[in-house]
């Protein structure tokens, strides 16, 4: 007689499996590869774009309002039922749309190069916002191509290296790009941008279809409605709420902090060279160090506890950038601890974040409740941010990112209502729930 195993005994060995074998296989390499190609179209309109704007003598508060044109990653979830309906004609329904928008992306990224930003501010606008909605409309496919190939051992770790991936391709727009800039045209730079995207092409002609996308909903009416009706009915509309706001809040003050990263390090006196070499780099590393850090402590201490850990250490990151603003000069190793710092908990943060998306998410309707949530989290970058312009230009540096620090502690409050500590259960489900496991339901 086999006696079967508690709930926390297969989470123990979920995690143990995870620790020794899910870094190694070709799954993982595909979230490396997918989080490249999701995080470069964003980082060249939040890193490449107001870099070069603020080079081109363009005042902060249009650059501000620069942010509005990343509108599509907030709203991606109204169009993401039509790309889980529909196939697009060649490789199947994920493969066919990841196709679509990279080669889009790859065509589409050159064209700033072609403008003036003095003479084409509106051409500029239009180009961003094209890169934009192709950007977002890549996200979708790709979270759910994810959420499909991984199974439920391997998902909170697969997001976490997925993550650290969609953070190093920062490195390309925010620190080859700008040292690039230095010493080419723009139109060059934004060429060489443009072809990162071609790793990402590869791997969608070289992968296979997921089993799990091979079922499309029966009709455009059920790919939107059910996802939603699902997430509402699984635990009441009042917990849903609670959820979502969390949501929203969690990252809002590291967000704002870091929406004017670029054009804050040049008012601080910094060389762009200097910001692509020490900026980028000091961060890159310590992002990829919380990231992974992340994404396997959540597989012993859960996901609640990451989230109050992981997001207390975000908080206090913030504050750096206010004491960089209060030295006020460019000294490249203040900057350098400072960065690393904010990627760490940036990194922790994030993990935790995500395993916390992907227990919200139910396998069956992995597109669009994926869109939802992560349009949901980018709200801040979008419709936020666009006011950071006008509030530095109104309150100086210091005065900002103090600002954003307190901005980040309402989204630490709902943790008592959303993820408590101290959840009698929590633990053991967490440690399930951080491989994405969604409790009973099929």
């Amino acid at each position: 007689m086999t006696d079967t195993p508690p709930a926390a005994s297969r989470a123990e060995t979920a995690s143990k499996e995870t620790w020794r074998e899910a870094l190694f296989n070709r799954r993982m390499l595909i979230c490396i590869f997918t989080g490249f190609s999701s995080g470069l179209p964003l980082y060249v309109l939040i890193n490449l774009l107001p870099a070069w704007l603020r080079s081109e003598s363009i005042d902060l508060k249009a650059i501000g309002l620069f942010a509005l044109i990343q509108l599509p990653y907030t709203w991606k979830f109204l169009w993401s039922p039509l790309l889980d309906r529909y196939a697009a004609p060649l490789l199947g329904r994920r493969r066919g749309w990841m196709l679509v928008t990279q080669l889009a992306l790859l065509a589409a990224i050159p064209g700033f190069g072609l403008l003036q930003p003095k003479q084409d501010l509106w051409a500029i606008v239009y180009l961003a916002t094209l890169v934009a909605f192709l950007s977002a409309s890549q996200d979708i496919v790709l979270d759910a191509y994810r959420r499909e190939i991984l199974p439920d051992a391997e998902l909170g770790l697969g997001n976490a290296i997925h993550v650290n991936a969609y953070r190093i391709s920062s490195l390309i727009p925010g620190a080859l790009s700008l040292i690039l800039a230095d010493h080419l045209p723009w139109r060059s730079v934004y060429w060489i941008t443009g072809l990162f995207m071609l790793p990402g092409i590869a791997l969608t002609l070289a992968v296979a279809e997921p089993r799990l996308a091979r079922a499309a909903p029966k009709s455009l009416a059920e790919a939107l409605v059910e996802p939603i009706r699902e997430f509402l009915r699984r635990g009441g509309w009042r917990p849903a709420l609670l959820v979502l706001l969390f949501i929203f809040l969690y990252k809002l003050g590291d967000s704002m902090a870091t929406a004017l990263a670029t054009p804050f390090y040049i008012d601080m006196g910094f060389t762009k060279s200097e910001i692509g070499l020490v900026a980028k780099n000091a961060g890159l590393w310590a992002s990829v160090l919380g990231g992974m850090l992340g994404g396997l402590w959540m597989l012993r201490i859960g996901i609640n506890r990451g989230l109050w850990l992981f997001g207390v250490v975000q908080v206090v990151s913030i504050f750096g950038f206010a004491w960089l603003a209060h030295v006020h000069r460019p000294d490249t190793g203040l900057l350098a601890g400072v960065i690393a710092f904010e990627a760490l908990g940036v990194g922790l943060g994030t993990a935790a974040f995500t395993a916390f998306i992907a227990r919200a998410t139910d396998p069956r309707y992995t597109a669009t409740q994926f869109a939802l949530f992560t349009s949901l989290a980018a709200v801040p970058r979008t419709l936020v941010n666009a006011s950071t312009g006008w509030i530095v230009e109104q309150t100086g540096w210091l005065h900002f990112f103090l600002l954003c620090g307190l901005l980040a502690l309402p989204g630490m409050v709902l943790l008592v209502r959303v993820a408590p500590w101290n959840t009698p259960t929590a633990r053991s489900r967490d440690a399930s729930a951080a491989c994405g496991s969604t409790d009973s339901r099929s």
